[in-house]
């Protein structure tokens, strides 16, 4: 008996044992990186696959957490990264993985990212960075506008402005999208004659984008070029290393819907691979006379030569068309109309079809194709070039003509002209314009002519990269390139007359009682050459505990005119070129006090080249050979603290501006060019992410600015013939930069209840925002000293929803559901000010209400 009671209770014990060994608890430990060049991958997610045990790497690429059991599948995913499955024994009580190696998912991503500046990690470089991923564009994006993904990024401001179809405008820090710097794969897309950047062009980026990083104040880039305000890194999806592919169809309010296909090859046995993705998107407009229709076309041809050589063939392009809004209005009107907020008078109806009048169509196409060529040297240095191209065509609608009032609403009132022929429910009256138009003696009176902005842009970027030393790394290279921009208008329609006298307008190869056609060219031809070469360089030294950088930048930029529809001068119809040496020079440092807090500083001088237009101010050969250099100083001081599942970052900054130049619509036939004018842009920024379990992250900042002009400047206003006026003063000293809310504020949720099923709650908050100055408002000195017209600070709330699972074997699936400004908030987004610098004097647009979106993806 007592033989069997031993053999039992040593039974039980075992049983105890094995038992307390299966249901042990480990701590699993280890570190993420990029497989390429071993850099730690910032958030990166570790889970056990069919739990929902996990956690996310630190600032470092570290992760350690507890699970229990005999065995488990660690699953790591990261965006723009292939997904690593690891099976692993859990023996002790801690088990240390060492390195997880993980490839990007995109062949070049990681090269692209070079050429980009793309920033990995904001603990080792002193420049404050925010990300959106991909996942959160496929999110959040619906039929949002591409700006509007960074509206919870601090000192950020985005509209929709006119609320046309990629009529979206962005400011940073109060600078807009001429003093920022914006990329594609490394590529600055910012226009070469105003440094403006039109969204409708690149209206399909949500599609293609692979993320975005928007880098504010100085930057990383080290292209030669001054984005005070910041910069913005778009990289596309490039070509998949997996093979596959997917489709969407969309829809949303008003009449929205969208179609898309990508398909990929993945990375073929022979080194090859090719991605092609094509989109749709199409609908009535959230503003009454707003439809629209837009394209996407996105190409990829990738070939892995071998170890060292990777050669990449980019295209993308966007070709739409869009009516948009071609006035503010009052307060007053916007109330007075049933419409409210999506009031809009400047459209009409031509045999039954929507047709916006001037300024109120829009129609360009602007591809951009690259060829890159990433060489790895060794596994310390590589060079990446880029050569690539944009031929881009297109236009706006415009109305000309001795009657054009006929078909006009006022620039400063937003009301129809005395003249203009409006139909009973207020829209315009094409049909009489056009029975007018048949029936005059002296060919059509008021017509359509397209402004032309057409243009031919070639450029070289090529960067040089070499880690010299385990602390120490050197990048240098050049960016060149060669730009026509051609500026025309041309007749599109003679709306009911045989012909169109030019009059005292006619061009030089045109006489005044000649009998132009549809096709003709009108009011002015003219070309803009410019030459650009530039080289930069920029040194980094990392140590445990600091890190410090120092880079600078050389351009020769040169300038021509051709004046093909002006008159000869001195014989000449061409001008000399114009050159000009801008130059910057910028460093930082930062130091980590410990493991979770590090301080970093910065600072920055530049001289920028002045834009085109205050080279040639009146728009002939005459050039201002002495128009100043823009000069601007910053500097930036920031905090950073950060855990496994905390991030926090606050910074402050002062940037001076002196002499810059604008360019500003007075009429719809009058601009100013406005020249030495000084600012003054200071703030603080704070931004946070909390992630208190694996499927919750709390995200919150919070920024607060004060931006405004620093003195009173001259400007010179000119006629629809774009020739001299008259020169003014305006006094805007002290008067704060506006439509950019100076204090905004956002909160955010992202939950994942279950798995696969995400809800994602925004809300975003503007303030201390001020009517944009109108400087033939403040041409008086009873003027100084009053203050631009301030907004009604607003809020909006937005919500998502998406559910992704799996069809069948081999197919999986997405259904994602958006609903943008959730309680419907009525708020003015945009303004001008107004003779008496209040409300009822301003011209305004108020922002959308509420939409919604909803889509299904399938991928296979």
């Amino acid at each position: 008996m007592k033989k069997h009671l031993k053999h039992f209770l040593l039974f039980a014990v075992l049983t105890v044992c094995s038992i307390a060994t299966a249901v042990a608890q480990a701590t699993l430990k280890g570190r993420v990186v990029d497989a390429d060049n071993s850099e730690p991958l910032i958030g990166a997610t570790v889970s056990v696959s069919g739990t929902s045990l996990g956690t996310i790497t630190d600032v470092d690429g570290n992760f350690s957490f507890e699970v229990k059991g005999s065995k488990a599948t660690l699953v790591f995913s990261y965006v723009g990264y292939n997904e690593v499955r690891r099976e692993v024994k859990l023996s002790g009580k801690t088990v240390d993985l060492g390195e997880i190696a993980m490839k990007p998912d995109a062949i070049g991503l990681d090269e692209v990212s070079v050429i980009a500046s793309i920033i990995k990690s904001d603990r080792q470089t002193p420049i404050p960075i925010s990300n959106v991923k991909l996942a959160t564009i496929e999110e959040k994006v619906g039929n949002l506008e591409f700006p509007e993904l960074l509206k919870s990024t601090p000192s950020v401001y985005v509209t929709r402005e006119s609320g046309g179809y990629g009529d979206s405008r962005i400011n940073m820090r109060g600078f807009d999208s001429s003093n920022l710097g914006i990329l594609i794969n490394g590529v600055p897309i910012n226009g070469m004659e105003n440094g403006k950047v039109y969204w409708s062009n690149w209206s399909g980026l949500s599609d293609v984008s692979q993320f975005i990083q928007v880098q504010r104040g100085l930057g990383a880039s080290a292209l030669g070029i001054s984005s005070v305000g910041g910069t913005m890194n778009m990289v596309t999806k490039s070509t998949e290393a997996k093979r596959g592919g997917s489709a969407y169809v969309g829809i949303g309010n008003d009449g929205y819907r969208k179609y898309s296909v990508s398909l990929s090859t993945g990375l073929m046995d022979n080194g090859w691979a090719v991605t092609l993705m094509g989109a749709l998107n199409t609908g009535d407009g959230y503003v009454k006379g707003t439809n629209y229709e837009g394209w996407t076309y996105f190409g990829n041809i990738s070939k892995v030569i071998n170890a060292h050589h990777k050669l990449s063939l980019t295209a993308f392009g966007a070709p739409q068309w869009h009516n948009q809004r071609s006035t503010m209005h009052k307060i007053e009107d916007y109330k007075n109309s049933p419409d409210g907020g999506r009031f809009n008078n400047g459209y009409g109806y031509i045999n039954g079809e929507l047709t916006g009048s001037g300024y109120g169509y829009n129609f360009y196409h602007k591809p951009q194709i690259s060829l890159n060529h990433y060489w790895t040297i060794d596994e310390n240095s590589s060079l990446s070039t880029s050569l690539y191209a944009s031929i881009a065509t297109g236009g706006g609608r415009r109305v000309r003509g001795n009657h054009s009032d006929w078909l006009t609403i006022n620039y400063n009132t937003g009301r129809p002209e005395e003249e203009a022929m409006m139909t009973a429910n207020g829209l315009i009256d094409y049909d009489s314009a056009m029975k007018a138009n048949a029936e005059s003696e002296n060919g059509s009176q008021a017509i359509f002519t397209n402004a032309i902005n057409d243009h031919k842009w070639y450029g070289i970027l090529s960067s040089y990269k070499n880690r010299f030393t385990e602390h120490f790394t050197f990048t240098g290279g050049f960016d060149g390139r060669y730009y026509r921009g051609y500026h025309a208008e041309k007749i599109d329609n003679l709306l009911g007359g045989e012909y169109y006298y030019p009059g005292s307008k006619a061009l030089d190869f045109q006489s005044p009682n000649q009998k132009l056609k549809e096709g003709d060219y009108v009011q002015y031809y003219s070309i803009g050459e410019i030459v650009w070469a530039g080289l930069f360089a920029q040194a980094e030294y990392s140590v445990e505990k600091w890190s410090a950088f120092a880079s600078a930048s050389l351009t020769e930029e040169a300038y021509r005119y051709h004046d093909r529809g002006g008159k000869p001068i001195d014989g000449k119809k061409i001008s000399d070129f114009y050159h000009f040496l801008p130059w910057s020079v910028k460093g930082g440092f930062n130091y980590k006090f410990t493991e979770n807090h590090n301080a970093f500083f910065n600072a920055g001088y530049f001289t920028r080249a002045p834009f085109f237009n205050s080279v040639f101010p009146n728009n002939t050969i005459e050039a201002n050979a002495d128009a100043p250099y823009e000069k601007i100083m910053t500097f930036e001081l920031g905090y950073g603290f950060s855990t496994e599942n905390f991030n926090l970052a606050l910074n402050g900054y002062y940037t001076r501006w002196n002499d810059k130049s604008l360019r500003r619509q007075i009429t719809a036939g009058e601009s100013a060019n406005i020249t030495g004018l000084d600012a003054v842009h200071m703030g603080v920024e704070l931004e946070a992410t909390y992630k208190p379990v694996q499927n919750l992250e709390l995200k919150g900042m919070f920024s607060y600015g004060d931006w405004r002009w620093a003195d009173d400047v001259s400007f010179t206003l000119y006629d629809d013939m774009d020739k001299p006026i008259g020169t003014y003063n305006a006094y805007v000293k002290d008067v704060h930069v506006g439509n950019s809310a100076q204090m905004t504020g956002a909160l955010s949720a992202s939950w994942e209840m279950f798995k696969g099923f995400k809800l994602n709650v925004d809300y975003n908050y503007a303030g201390k925002n001020y009517a944009d100055f109108d400087p033939a408002n403040r041409t008086s000195k009873s003027d100084a000293g009053i203050d631009a017209w301030q907004l009604p600070d607003f809020y909006t709330i937005d919500l998502g929803l998406s559910y992704r699972f799996e069809l069948c074997k081999g197919l999986k699936a997405v259904v994602y559901s958006n609903v943008y400004n959730v309680t419907n908030t009525c708020y003015i987004a945009d303004a001008k000010d107004g003779a008496n610098h209040n409300w009822d004097t301003a011209l305004v647009y108020y922002g959308f209400g509420t939409t919604w979106s909803t889509g299904f993806k399938v991928m296979f």
